[in-house]
């Protein structure tokens, strides 16, 4: 892993941090009974995990209706929420390499599917309140697999970091062509932009301007200092 591509970690909670796997399988089979659907295998359910509920259970039961989507998600949430009475541990290591990772400068996020009560819920559980830099949960945004979750989170943190710590300027960027549509991005250390973060630019063109169906193409150059004008002689 490369400190110039990547200084921002994401974290899923459920199945990553959490061990609640079994919690979340158990009721989904209890949702299940309690409205009248057959049970899905452990293994579908486990399929499900990080999806927003209701996003869950369409995956799980396509054929639901609106109302009967409501009560499956009532009867799914009573059971989860006794059996989280004590908070599902987190896995072995878990909060030794976090730590690890602070310590290396490293940020720290979490993109779930947990409904933004039941995360703060367990963070305050884990004296995690502001532990992380930023959070989102499935009933502020669209839920995963949509990428708009993590394009949120990215859109809070600053440009990479380059050798030494340096932070990375972006001036300004001007349209080179349509045909892709390209852009000549200028900035003091092309090389310390990655992957990551050029996606991120391109999502950011793409939400402010369209380009639909059509692709983006970035070219990061170095930024010229302006030099100073010189005395005319007389």
């Amino acid at each position: 892993m490369s400190h110039l591509d990547y200084k921002l970690l994401i974290f899923d909670w459920d199945g990553t941090l959490a061990n609640s796997i079994g919690r979340i399988v158990e009721s989904m089979h209890a949702a299940s009974t309690r409205s009248g659907y057959a049970l899905c295998t452990d293994h579908a359910v486990k399929g499900i995990i990080g999806l927003g509920l209701p996003e869950a259970i369409r995956t799980l039961y396509p054929e639901i209706s609106d109302a009967e989507l409501v009560t499956f998600r009532d009867h799914y949430a009573d059971h989860y929420i006794a059996l989280e009475a004590t908070p599902s541990p987190l896995f072995d290591g878990v909060v030794q390499s976090l730590e690890a990772f602070r310590a290396e400068g490293y940020h720290l996020a979490v993109a779930t599917g947990k409904a933004r009560r039941g995360l703060d819920r367990v963070l305050k559980a884990h004296g995690w309140e502001d532990y992380f830099d930023i959070t989102r949960a499935a009933d502020e945004t669209a839920s995963k697999p949509h990428p708009l979750m993590l394009e949120q989170i990215l859109a809070h943190q600053p440009p990479p970091s380059g050798p030494g710590g340096r932070h990375v300027r972006l001036y300004y960027a001007t349209q080179a062509s349509s045909s892709p549509p390209t852009f000549f991005i200028s900035t003091n250390q092309p090389a310390a932009v990655g992957y990551a973060y050029r996606r991120f630019l391109v999502n950011q063109l793409r939400k402010a301007y369209g380009f639909e169906g059509a692709p983006i193409r970035i070219v990061l150059r170095a930024h010229r200092q302006k030099r100073k004008s010189m005395p005319r002689p007389d």
